[in-house]
């Protein structure tokens, strides 16, 4: 009697003999990564399930240590009356020396700094769009409010920060972006504030400058006697 899934467990070895724990175990089928995968334990010990029957490639791979990969390994339906299942040891390459390593991690360090120097520059980059956007769809909304005065020169040097905005992102230059982006901002929330207070002093002109009436009077208490 069989069941319909298989098994692949074992032990990472180190050149003494000695179980390697922490090392990482992943699946692959057709040199394609199928999700599977786990950590050896404290001594070494792994056990992945359930793999559908099949042929898989085995890759074990653990700092400090050259990466191993066993290629064809058939992983059949267990046998639920013997209990026999698929299982296979993985030996360590030789250790690396230690300034190796040391390179290695320094390598690793490097990277995570320039990874999160990209994320910051795309941050940058997506703000400035997204300002563009919203700085363009202002001016358009309000075109016929920015035509006299203070706020039509205002108007003029939003458009032309715009337009060097537009020029650095069509660039490289983050540093750049970044100023370009904080003008645009600067100007724009000048604008706003203008148009603001211009609406407000609209209403006012409007009701005369005097609250209007709700209908409520204030009422005299008057105290019987």
């Amino acid at each position: 009697m069989f069941s319909q899934v298989g098994e692949i467990s074992g032990k990472v070895k180190d050149e003494k003999g000695e179980g390697i724990p922490f090392a990482t175990i992943v699946i692959l089928q057709n040199n394609v990564p199928t999700g599977k995968g786990t950590q050896t334990d404290f001594d070494g010990n792994y056990s992945l399930k359930p793999l559908t029957p099949g042929k898989y490639d085995v890759k074990f791979s653990y700092v400090g240590y050259t990466a191993q990969l066993r290629t064809g390994v058939v992983v059949s339906a267990k046998d639920l009356g013997t209990g026999k299942e698929q299982r296979m040891t993985i030996t360590g390459g030789s250790a690396l020396p230690k300034d190796e390593i040391d390179r290695m991690m320094k390598d690793a360090e490097a990277h995570a700094e320039e990874d999160k120097k990209r994320r910051e520059e795309a941050d940058i980059r997506n703000t400035g769009d997204s300002l563009v956007y919203q700085t363009e769809k202002f001016l358009k909304d309000n075109a016929d409010k920015f035509n006299e005065g203070e706020n039509a020169t205002k108007k003029t040097e939003l458009e032309t920060a715009l337009a060097d905005l537009k020029k650095a992102l069509a660039g490289s230059d983050i540093t750049a972006i970044k100023s370009a982006t904080e003008k645009v901002s600067e100007i724009s929330q000048q604008l706003g504030a203008a148009l603001y207070a211009a609406n407000a002093a609209a209403q006012t002109q409007t009701t005369g400058g005097t609250t209007p009436d709700d209908g409520v009077q204030d009422a005299e208490i008057v105290e019987e006697k």
